[in-house]
């Protein structure tokens, strides 16, 4: 590897580089807790963890400890030297150092595994790497431990609870103080804590993994689902909603059973086995074999906001962005041969659009055959081809991710960016030759023969919930007025213009926005930080001035006060945020 690769462009060398922090980690705290056993630690998108049991709480006090031991250990410039053993002396190794996790995983490999370790000064580590070749590569002052928290083993929570120290790491100070920016403001967008604060949605103990939304959070929730629809309407879909439960031998005759099994609840129904479903797709196929299809009713796009469940580990859940329960914004597009690359290109561009509108940039990847898959070869490579040929001509950039695909086909994967230069994995679009087969689908041609339809599966938001999560984060609460839960809070100065404010409310609400009031008799002042902290749009401050001229002082939430204007010129301003719009590219 020549040197101009050793910059975090090179994605391989970030994850070297960051694998290695994570040991350099481990050594540390080896160094100060010699009891310490160890886990896990890899390298993750935003830096590095490490999974470890040790008697001591981990406080920030110990985490500066630990960081300061980690500087000594790059500037020790150890070199990270590789060897391999047997099974047996692997095993023996882990035993005698009293790393009871590492012979877990150890027992976990297959029989013929290449089992490697790396080793760094006094310090081994089980690992199958890779790593950067010497601890003096990692920049000592541009890395930071940033938070200790709990962890099942494995994710489990029948497992012990381990200590999980997350950390990042970059090439220089600066570009750690500017990650280390993003976080703050990351905590101060988090959806949790705005979820409470705005009185959105929650969760509780008594449904781990099973979200409330509240009238507030269920306004936005609405009013997404509205947008969803009307968009998919002008590009050519129909709803549909098929079963939250059926039969076992659904999920074993389309395949999802092998996979997905571990992940699903189950019922008894009149002493038959039944599924809480998982994914829409099964139910899909079922509402387009109700009838034969004329080639000339082709292609049929058929939507679904379908409520499923998966059973997620304790340890893995996060707010909404992780749940047992969600809404998929599904669709499944039945089609000839033939209409494949307008389809491929027409779905681009609707989640194009769609992602426009919340200002989302986007970067995209095509995921090739898995390593366990469904169908021929030469099938799999010309739906890759297809793929690959519809971003072609859209002029999308877009980076190959092998053996990603489903089990049933190859997509395409939409990862959304947000205002903190967050990546998030929604929108998917995968091709798929495998399913109408095993459904015996069909359609009748021109040459009066029934034929065997494609299929496209998609979804634009992904999980619904999930997709309010970013959303709620990426406008830090500040909802544009068309998804505000409030649109226009109307506060009068004292009680004499009650009156006239009743009637402003009154009258906005009539026009069909979403109004409050608050009559409390606090000073203006208090009333004003009030709605600013609840990132209602606009506020309506009227005293007696107002009153007596029949006009609304109108404070806008990100730009303070714009001045006095009658009420049908306010109305007039702000019509065009009523609904959603996409900007030109």
């Amino acid at each position: 590897m020549s040197e101009n690769l050793y910059t975090f462009e090179n994605e391989e060398y970030k994850h070297a580089y960051r694998h290695t922090t994570s040991h350099i980690l481990a050594h540390a705290v080896k160094r100060l807790f010699p009891d310490a056993q160890f886990a896990i630690g890899p390298a993750i998108a935003e830096g590095f963890y490490y999974d470890i049991d040790v008697a001591e709480t981990i406080t920030p006090e110990i985490l500066e400890k630990i960081e300061a031991e980690m500087r000594k250990i790059c500037k020790e410039k150890l070199p990270l030297e590789r060897h391999e053993l047997s099974r047996a002396d692997a095993l023996k190794w882990a035993t005698e150092q009293n790393e009871p996790y590492k012979v877990e995983l150890i027992n976990d490999l297959p029989e013929d595994a290449v089992i490697s370790f790396y080793t760094e000064g006094d310090f081994t580590d089980l690992c199958a790497g890779p790593h950067v070749d010497s601890t003096g590569r990692i920049k000592g002052n541009a890395l930071k431990l940033t938070s200790c928290t709990g962890a099942y083993w494995r994710g489990d929570s029948n497992n012990k609870m381990l200590q999980r120290i997350y950390g990042t790491c970059f090439m220089s100070k600066a570009e750690l103080d500017e990650h280390l920016h993003r976080i703050e403001e990351a905590k101060l967008r988090d959806h949790r804590k705005l979820g409470r604060e705005l009185d959105l949605f929650a969760l509780y103990d008594e449904g781990p993994g099973f979200p409330f939304f509240f009238p507030k959070g269920m306004i936005i929730r609405n009013e997404l689902v509205q947008f969803w629809r009307e968009e998919h309407r002008r590009a050519g879909y129909v709803e549909i909603s098929t079963p939250m439960i059926l039969s076992e031998e659904l999920w074993r005759r389309s395949g999802h059973w092998d996979l997905y099994k571990d992940n699903m609840y189950f019922t008894e129904i009149d002493e038959a086995g039944f599924a809480i479903k998982p994914m829409n797709c099964p139910g899909g196929m079922l509402a387009y074999k109700r009838k034969l299809w004329s080639y000339r009713e082709l292609p049929v796009r058929m939507a679904e906001l379908g409520v499923v469940h998966r059973h997620e580990l304790s340890g893995a859940l996060h707010g909404l962005m992780r749940v047992r329960n969600f809404t998929q914004d599904d669709a499944h597009l039945y089609m000839t041969p033939e209409h494949i690359p307008q389809e491929i290109v027409a779905t681009i561009e609707l989640v194009d659009r769609i992602y426009r509108v919340f200002g989302f940039d986007y970067r995209v990847e095509l995921s090739t055959r898995p390593s366990k898959f469904m169908g021929e070869i030469e099938r799999w490579d010309a739906a890759e081809k297809l793929l690959e040929e519809a971003l072609i001509e859209k002029n999308i950039n877009y980076r190959l991710n092998p053996g990603d695909g489903a089990f049933y086909g190859p997509k395409i994967d939409f990862h959304l960016v947000d205002c903190l230069g967050r990546s998030w994995q929604c929108a998917t679009l995968q091709l798929d030759f495998q399913m109408p087969e095993r459904f015996e689908l069909e359609y009748v041609g021109a040459d009066g023969e029934k034929h065997r339809p494609v299929m496209i599966h998609r979804t634009v938001l992904g999980s619904l919930e999930r997709f309010i999560a970013i959303i709620t984060e990426h406008y830090a609460g500040a909802f544009p007025l068309w998804l505000a839960p409030v649109q226009v809070i109307v506060m009068p100065i004292t009680d004499r213009t009650k009156e006239y404010a009743q009637e402003v409310a009154d009258q906005l609400t009539a026009a069909g926005y979403r109004v409050d009031t608050d009559f409390r008799s606090e000073k203006i002042g208090f009333k004003i930080r009030e709605a600013q902290m609840q990132k209602i749009p606009y506020m309506l401050v009227l005293g007696d001035k107002e009153a007596e001229n029949g006009q609304v002082t109108v404070r806008k939430r990100a730009e303070g006060d714009i001045g006095a204007m009658t009420l049908d010129e306010f109305s007039t301003m702000i019509a065009p945020e009523r609904t959603p719009s996409v900007p030109a590219k």
